[in-house]
């Protein structure tokens, strides 16, 4: 699960990233709105942690946004605020859950699953299909012409951010910030690496080529036939 945390006060924003880093979640840290909307514009997340009263836009503003945006990604908001219009107020926004401040980190993972296990369930993950490509990020089941494709797990966080976007070139600092972080110490190296081993599983056996190199600025998944492959 690939998290975006948006929180203004560095000592906590570095404990909920190591913490969620240590519990095996990819988790991306801004420490204001406009952070936050970089990492937006790079990117798709899973869920959004939002800190309530951040400087300039708040969190509850950003929650808002989202959803105006029919972003539909699952949402918890953290506050200090704990009276019943406060909660109510963040619910009505579209929030889908709400932590006060202090809490303890069991009870942040705690929610965490929750909130996965109501999206999982309630279907909000699709199963991507172009052309003879489907993936189920559910089951994590790849088939490409009736086939099974077994990939790794990095190999399955690329292959799902680029059916996530068909057809769009995904410059190599995109993919790296989505399936590694964007605080991991990689190079763009490792990003090349890892589409040529996907390249290999999904398109060596199979007459049409999808995952498509443009030169200069990164790489694209399309159905079309008429693509370079390099």
């Amino acid at each position: 699960m690939r998290i975006l945390l948006v929180e203004d006060d560095a000592r906590l924003g570095f404990m909920i990233q190591y913490k969620l880093a240590a519990g095996g979640y990819q988790v991306d840290w801004a420490q204001n709105s406009e952070e936050a909307e970089d990492f937006l514009a790079a990117g798709t997340f899973d869920l959004y942690i939002l800190d309530w009263m951040l400087p300039g836009k708040t969190g509850l503003e950003l929650c808002k946004q989202r959803r105006e945006r029919q972003d539909k990604t699952a949402i918890l908001m953290l506050t200090a605020r704990d009276a019943v219009e406060d909660r109510v107020n963040g619910l009505m926004q579209g929030a889908d859950d709400y932590l006060v401040k202090p809490f303890a980190f069991e009870e942040l993972f705690a929610r965490i699953i929750a909130l996965d296990r109501r999206k999982q369930s309630a279907g909000y993950e699709p199963i991507y299909t172009l052309g003879d490509l489907s993936l189920n990020p559910l089951t994590q089941e790849v088939i490409r012409g009736g086939a099974p494709i077994q990939l790794t797990k990095r190999e399955l966080q690329l292959l799902t951010y680029l059916m996530r976007h068909p057809g769009e070139i995904l410059s190599r600092e995109r993919i790296l910030n989505y399936v590694w972080g964007s605080s991991a110490d990689v190079t763009s190296n490792a990003v090349d690496a890892i589409v040529k081993l996907l390249r290999k599983k999904l398109d060596d056996p199979f007459d049409v080529k999808m995952l498509h190199n443009v030169h200069g600025q990164g790489y694209r998944l399309t159905d079309s036939q008429d693509e370079p492959h390099d």
